[in-house]
């Protein structure tokens, strides 16, 4: 565990009692749309005459209770329940445990529907295949207590083993014991019909937020082993989209999983890096989930041009998944660390103008963000945030983690002299704390102890001389230090979005204007747009119309031109605009939402300013489509 900090969003007990392996036995249930079964944790003592350990849960039906193997008929208690944390669950333990002494318990219960906000259930219909229904997860950031009684704080890392028993090919973050991933699909049996058992065992301790399942109409494809490598990789699909995926990813998984290992100096801890391609419900982009990555759909673009998205995910084995942020409050070491290193993978991968490229656009996001929080809650624009007990860590959701805290590593990068000097420290941190939970106060500390054994006095002058509470408390619009990068890939971009800006009369444009740009350097391109004048009515429908952007079944694009169409919520058209971009996101083209928050937030966010009444309609008819985390935010944005 981490220092003596207490997570702000758990009720749990940790320091005092914690979890070291659970075991769970579940079976899923599509008719009644729970979870049922129990878990049993292996728990280890911290403190002396120890009278109750205290789990985190959030609306489970609590059946019976287990310690050391006899029942505790009633004499376990659930707490009032908080809006933020659930109930905490109380259960007496026996007198007389010492520190260092273990006790298991067991806790019978199953899950609810709808209250678990940790999991979405969707119909048949709202699948690539529409032949079966569907299950996954999503326990970032606090939500694993809906799925089992737990100590949901990433402060605890815990190995687990499940037995899972469903009607459908069942997958979990953990390494699959039986059946095989690459024997018959749902082990010879009639899928959607017969029960089957999945054996799962995750060796490698992990924090709660990274339990996660899934269970579907899905099958596997194997990438191609790469010579030296005990670790094997492959993507898990319906069978509908499995050789699209298979094909988007085969290239480039294995390839990103080695050069990561070689950048940071450590070898792939989990064994097994295996990719889930979800149906787009899914709120996020990717998910970093132990030896499972769950992608969204919308990567499947048939160009590879959107799978670096998974250096990110790969990136997180070490950042995240190794190197752990104690509670909510040091998020930004999880999501600083990797977008930073994964930029850096786009230098090593491709060039240092990727590099650049990377900071460039993803600067448009945070600027975005920290101009939202300026008007909401400028608290959630600094990098280390101060959650009060009970505040929802979601509620802070953004770039800024991600953006800011890259950036704040890449100032400290050119500050020290350049990635030859920051580049062995970056190593050296892996390796000091992998496995571990950490504050940034430990980081810091580190970083400053490293230079003093292995670096100089100029090395050390150059980290005092960094503002230090700017980056990682001050709030604001910008970056405490203006950020120069690589503008090589840009050019074209932002030349033909000047070129628009400035134009009367767009005949003088062409299809021509786009070719030799990738997808990203287009999405640069409508990203630009946005930083200038609302384009005349006209010249939106000519845009759309002249580069395909109105009907791409690229989603990056297609969001992208609805924010430039929707720039001025009072133009004539933007009602019609408003209306088609509600129709994308709602699914009215394919029939499955567009449940990814990159793109359902911000279309809800520029409806709601164009015709609130339109867009709560459109919103409240798709709702139950989204997943719960999506609906939330959703409705923060509508509500304000």
């Amino acid at each position: 565990m981490s220092s003596e900090t207490t997570d702000p969003t758990s009720q749990s007990n940790y320091r005092q009692i914690s979890t070291k392996h659970f075991s769970l036995d579940w079976s899923i249930d599509f008719h009644e749309k729970v979870i049922k079964g129990s878990i049993t944790h292996e728990l280890t003592v911290h403190t002396s005459d120890l009278k109750e350990v205290i789990f985190d849960t959030s609306d489970v039906v609590i059946k019976r209770v287990y310690v050391e193997g006899e029942a505790c008929h009633a004499q376990y208690s659930l707490g009032e329940k908080h809006e933020v944390m659930g109930s905490a669950l109380y259960i007496p333990l026996p007198a007389g445990l010492q520190p260092g002494s273990s006790v298991k318990v067991t806790i019978e219960y199953n899950t609810t529907e709808p209250g678990c906000k940790a999991l979405q259930w969707l119909d048949k219909a709202q699948t690539h295949g529409k032949t079966h229904p569907y299950l996954f997860s999503q326990c970032q950031p606090i939500y694993a207590r809906g799925l089992l009684p737990c100590q949901d704080t990433p402060s605890v890392k815990a190995t687990y083993e499940a037995r899972i028993t469903s009607v459908l090919p069942a997958l979990m973050s953990a390494i699959r014991v039986s059946p095989p991933a690459e024997g018959p699909v749902h082990d010879g049996k009639i899928v959607g019909q017969d029960e089957v058992t999945y054996v799962y065992n995750q060796p490698v301790p992990i924090p709660s937020y990274l339990i996660a399942i899934a269970s579907g109409n899905l099958c596997y494809r194997a990438f191609e082993k790469l010579e030296g490598k005990d670790w094997t990789s492959g993507v898990w699909a319906e069978p509908d989209i499995i050789n699209d995926a298979w094909w988007e990813f085969k290239e480039d998984t294995t390839r990103f999983l080695a050069a990561e290992e070689e950048l940071v100096g450590m070898s792939y801890k989990f064994g097994v890096y295996d990719l889930l391609v979800l149906p787009p419900a899914f709120p996020y982009g990717g998910m970093e989930n132990a030896c499972l990555t769950f992608v969204t759909p919308t990567l499947l673009t048939g160009d590879r041009t959107l799978v670096d998205v998974v250096v990110h995910e790969i990136t997180h084995s070490y950042f995240g998944n190794g190197i752990t942020h104690a509670d909510a409050s040091h998020f930004w070491l999880n999501e600083g660390w990797t977008t930073y290193i994964e930029r850096l993978l786009q230098q090593i991968l491709h060039s240092p103008a990727h590099r650049g490229f990377s900071f460039l656009t993803g600067s448009k996001q945070l600027y975005d963000d920290l101009k939202l929080y300026e008007q909401r809650n400028k608290k959630y624009q600094k990098l280390q945030i101060e959650f009060e007990k009970g505040e929802n860590p979601d509620d802070a959701y953004s770039s800024v983690p991600y953006d800011k805290g890259a950036n704040f590593l890449l100032h400290i990068e050119r500050t020290l002299g350049g990635l030859d000097v920051f580049l062995p420290y970056a190593k050296d941190y892996v390796k000091t704390f992998m496995g571990k939970s950490i504050t940034t106060e430990m980081w810091k500390e580190h970083l400053f102890d490293y230079y003093t054994r292995f670096g100089g006095d100029d090395e050390l002058e150059a980290l005092k001389s960094i503002d230090w509470d700017a980056w990682l408390f001050g709030t604001g619009v910008t970056l405490p230090v203006p950020m120069e990068y690589d503008m090589t890939l840009v050019q074209q971009s932002y030349k033909l979005a000047e070129r628009w800006s400035k134009t009367k009369d767009t005949s003088e444009f062409s299809a021509t204007d786009i070719s030799g740009m990738d997808a990203n350097q287009i999405g640069a391109f409508l990203e630009r747009l946005q930083s200038f004048d609302p384009l005349p009515v006209a010249h939106i429908d000519d845009l759309g119309n002249l580069y395909g952007l109105v009907s791409s079944p690229n989603a990056e694009l297609r969001l992208r031109f609805y924010q430039v169409a929707l720039l001025d919520p009072q133009s004539t058209k933007s009602e019609q605009y408003a209306t088609a971009a509600l129709g994308w996101i709602v699914g009215e083209e394919d029939g499955m939402v567009k449940g990814r928050m990159k793109f359902c937030r911000p279309i809800f966010r520029a409806a709601f300013s164009v015709n609130k009444a339109m867009a709560q309609d459109k919103y409240e008819e798709h709702k139950s489509s989204f997943h719960p985390i999506a609906r939330d935010l959703i409705e923060l944005v509508r509500d304000r």
